[in-house]
């Protein structure tokens, strides 16, 4: 009898355990990738099928840029004026020009932009390439984008392959993949820098970024955020995006900017819960956060990307655009709920296509009513050249037919060819302002293709007047309900956010005494990623990140946050067990006292820079009499470095380490080079001349082809972003 009751149990319990396994992979099928090989072999054995054939995809030299389907639909719909229209066709199918723009501090953006335009461009002068083609030859010439703020964005006709040609222009590659590694330079396509412009984001803003990846915009937003350097902004960026594994292209954006105003979050834009904030009325209570700026560039087909992705001539059809045109409205509707009246939203794609552009414009519009309005934003963009929004075009089916209102649309068709898709009535045409909206062609100034349309939220959305007062009670009832399950998401399990409790909390009295941090430093911005064991990293905030962080972790997930500013260092000959960090360092300044601060001179700051060997950092005795003197009764450990030069406006603050009987700076070499190059001093070291013979190159030199390769690999734009900590320890 005993037995006969175990082993009903231990079948029930098998049973159970079965349905449990069972429920969890339906749940998430991404529990055990290895499993799933196997299971897919076993398949694939028991029934056999014929062998798939090889790769037949094509290098992009050999693709044939011609798509009939491409060309008839554009032309029906009228993108671009028949006089232009062999111009267009074309400037799409030859490759895309370099872009860049220079980024950084206003004092370090000034000094680069010499040094690009005395020793980059004009070695381009006597440069003269072959145009595509043809036999003929055409000067490199350099353009200065006229509509971005501070003339600090450029544009070559040079393609990957051009940069390779002349030792000019593989020194100007080099550079631009050195400078981006140290976030001195973003290589960005020209009409991509457009949408953060116009969305005229200011210090004090929230910011919503609603698809960031892989993050070019976001890092504008952040720079335009910090325009004012003198103190940190009270607003920050929220950069989000679906796809798990592309935030960490973000993570990697953000630690080369070194912001403690941003945070990445993954969720689908498209739903993106309500988030609270602290209300600055009464701090006991919370309110709905709503954004003043937002940027919803959207999933699009990307035809527009033609010159720099040619495949897409390969797969283009109609049904991309349709297909997608659901998504993009879902995502600019969600933007525009979450937006403040008074609050601007840019929508934006790489499209062509109307019907991912005005028609989803539009149909956000006619909802909205007079809650919403297009902005004119021409003022805003000096000198670019651009199409007027479009008022009229026809929506396709998949077998090319084209229809001027849905009644004509066969039942086939009708859940492919919404009516939501096509253009208002001749006689509302006026209503909607669809002509502010911005296209940019790619014959105009020798660019991509693209389209803006510029929002601003005049009152509240009618379905948000309708549920305000549902709303609210539903926030000030929040806290007495149970806690919600949590959202599953896919991706890695994030580490906590735990922050500081305050001056108490273990580990602060020894950083604030060491670093003599001002009484008005906040330590509660302070915070580690876990509840056990010892800190090793500490991150800073602003108050505000603090705030959503702490209110909305448990709503939506938080994929990383905060800039490392402290780094734990047993050193039996340092008081305190943390030493500052490079990435935070610009942040924690202004709160560090003179006890830890050195102010040398310049041939002092090349000297700790040249000599980046960890295991033989220069002796005191190598120093000026002047930094000499300074480092006398100076005690041992983490400080910070600081060059002010009398005759220009640059500033450099570096992290530092006064050894025993040495001086050294602790930065990774990107910025190594990045400071040595603004100093004008010589970093060949680091850099590598392919056009040498390897015979003039000296043996002591081989390092300097592993330094460049380093350099190289860590630019998102060669090899896509990596996450992992930055090797300025």
């Amino acid at each position: 009898m005993f037995m006969f009751i175990s082993t009903n149990f231990s079948q029930i319990r098998l049973h159970s355990l079965g349905f449990y396994l069972r429920r969890m992979g339906r749940r998430n099928r991404n529990v055990n990738k290895f499993a799933q090989r196997k299971r897919e072999r076993r398949e694939q054995e028991k029934n056999p099928q014929e062998k798939p054939a090889g790769d037949t995809r094509k290098h992009y030299e050999d693709i044939v840029r011609e798509n009939a389907a491409f060309e008839e639909y554009y032309k029906v719909q009228k993108v671009c004026p028949d006089e232009e229209w062999a111009i267009f066709m074309k400037t799409i199918k030859e490759n895309l020009p370099t872009a860049f723009r220079i980024t950084g501090s206003k004092c370090e953006a000034d000094a680069l932009l010499k040094i690009v335009k005395s020793e980059y461009f004009s070695e381009l002068l006597n440069v003269k390439l072959k145009v595509e083609g043809t036999d003929e030859e055409e000067e490199i010439k350099p353009i200065n984008l006229p509509w971005y703020p501070g003339g600090l964005a450029w544009q070559l006709r040079l393609s990957r392959t051009d940069i390779r040609r002349s030792e000019p222009l593989y020194r100007l590659h080099n550079f631009l993949v050195a400078e981006t590694a140290a976030g001195g330079v973003s290589r960005q396509e020209t009409v991509s820098m457009i949408p953060p412009v116009v969305l005229d984001v200011q210090p004090h803003h929230k910011v919503l970024d609603m698809c960031a990846a892989p993050g070019s915009k976001t890092a504008q937003l952040i720079e335009f955020l910090h325009a004012d350097e003198e103190k940190m902004p009270t607003g920050f960026v929220m950069a989000n995006d679906v796809d798990n594994s592309r935030c960490y292209m973000l993570v990697h954006q953000a630690k080369r900017l070194n912001s403690p105003c941003i945070l990445i979050t993954n969720h689908d834009s498209a739903v993106m819960p309500s988030l609270l904030v602290g209300d600055e009325q009464n701090p006991s209570a919370t309110k709905q956060l709503k954004f003043d700026r937002i940027l919803a560039d959207v999933p699009c087909s990307g035809d527009a990307t033609l010159r720099k992705n040619p495949d897409i001539w390969l797969k283009w059809s109609t049904g991309n655009g349709n297909n997608l045109h659901g998504v993009q409205y879902r995502v600019a509707r969600r933007g525009c709920e979450m937006l403040a009246v008074g609050g601007r939203l840019v929508y934006s794609t790489c499209s062509f296509n109307p019907v991912e552009n005005e028609a989803v414009v539009h149909r956000i519009l006619q909802e909205a009513g007079d809650t919403l309005r297009l902005v004119d934003v021409a003022d805003m963009l000096p000198g670019l050249k651009y199409k007027k929004g479009m008022t009229h075009w026809r929506p396709a089916s998949k077998d090319m037919v084209f229809y001027d209102k849905y009644e004509d649309v066969p039942e086939k068709w009708q859940t492919v060819v919404r009516p939501q898709m096509f253009p208002p009535k001749p006689e509302d045409v006026h209503k909607y302002n669809l002509e502010r909206c911005i296209r940019i062609l790619p014959h105009q100034q020798d660019t991509g293709g693209f389209f803006v349309a510029v929002f601003e939220k005049t009152a509240p959305l009618p379905w948000e007047k309708e549920q305000k007062t549902e709303n609210s009670t539903e926030v000030t009832e929040e806290k007495k309900e149970p806690p919600k399950k949590k959202r599953r998401m896919g991706g890695y399990r994030e580490d906590p956010f735990v922050f500081f409790s305050g001056d108490s909390e273990d580990v602060f009295p020894s950083i604030k005494e060491y670093y003599d941090l001002q009484p008005d430093f906040d330590s509660t911005c302070l915070l580690t990623r876990c509840h056990v064991g010892k800190k090793k990293n500490i991150y800073l905030v602003s108050p505000i990140v603090k705030d959503v962080v702490q209110r909305n972790e448990t709503n939506i997930k938080i994929i990383n946050t905060g800039v490392k500013t402290f780094v734990r260092c047993d050193n039996k000959n340092m008081v305190c067990p943390f030493r500052l960090s490079q990435e935070g360092l610009q942040s924690i300044s202004p709160s560090i006292g003179p006890k830890r601060r050195l102010r040398i001179l310049k041939e002092d700051l090349i000297l700790v820079l040249q000599n980046d060997n960890p295991s033989n950092p220069p002796d005191i005795k190598l120093f000026s009499e002047h930094t000499q003197e300074l480092v006398k009764d100076f005690a041992t450990g983490s400080c910070v470095l600081e060059y002010r030069d009398s005759e220009s406006s640059l500033e450099l603050t570096l992290v530092g380490w006064r050894g025993v009987h040495s001086l050294r700076a602790y930065t990774a070499t990107p910025d190594t080079v990045h400071y040595l190059r603004l100093l004008g001093a010589d970093y060949s070291k680091y850099d590598i001349n392919k056009f040498k013979k390897a015979s003039d190159v000296p043996a002591t030199d081989a390092v300097s082809v592993e330094v460049s390769e380093v350099l190289q690999s860590t630019s998102l734009e060669e090899n896509g972003a990596k996450n992992g900590e930055n090797i300025d320890e």
